[in-house]
């Protein structure tokens, strides 16, 4: 079965770094950024569901992003940086490892997923953009926060 390729995407990615890899998710989508939350655990919730997180007295979902792309568990001791993006109208918190900057993509230099990327993470990444030395992941963060 072959899948439609998402469409290219083109101007600010907010990024963020998560197990040696830099990410990214359109800015539009991207509600704040705060440091490492308390989170309460939900239990029986799927694994990518680190808990819950009170965000000035909204109940927001954190998602792993390590456990969504089959990564592994961030090193003990390590903290999470928080980023909340907005979709639908509802806020959601995804964990990563650290951010980076906002940068501006041309939508001609959007490629394909990398043939290297198998697994849970290919499904989850939109495309790539080549940057100086690194390699720029597109998140398709409404696939990333779905179960």
């Amino acid at each position: 079965m072959t899948t439609a390729q998402a469409p290219a995407i083109g101007g600010q990615l907010a990024t963020f770094w998560l197990d040696g890899d830099l990410y990214g998710v359109e800015v539009a989508h991207v509600q704040e950024v705060l440091k490492s939350q308390g989170l309460t655990r939900v239990p029986l919730a799927p694994a990518a569901v680190a808990g819950l997180i009170n965000l000035r007295g909204q109940v927001v979902t954190a998602i792993e992003l390590r456990e969504r792309l089959g990564r592994p568990p961030r090193p003990e001791g390590t903290d999470a940086v928080v980023i909340v993006v907005r979709l639908h109208g509802e806020a959601v918190s995804l964990l990563v490892d650290a951010i980076a900057d906002v940068v501006d993509v041309d939508p001609a230099d959007f490629e394909a997923p990398p043939d290297t990327l198998d697994g849970a993470g290919r499904e989850l990444i939109r495309g790539a953009f080549k940057l100086d030395g690194h390699l720029l992941l597109a998140l398709d963060v409404h696939k990333a926060v779905s179960a």
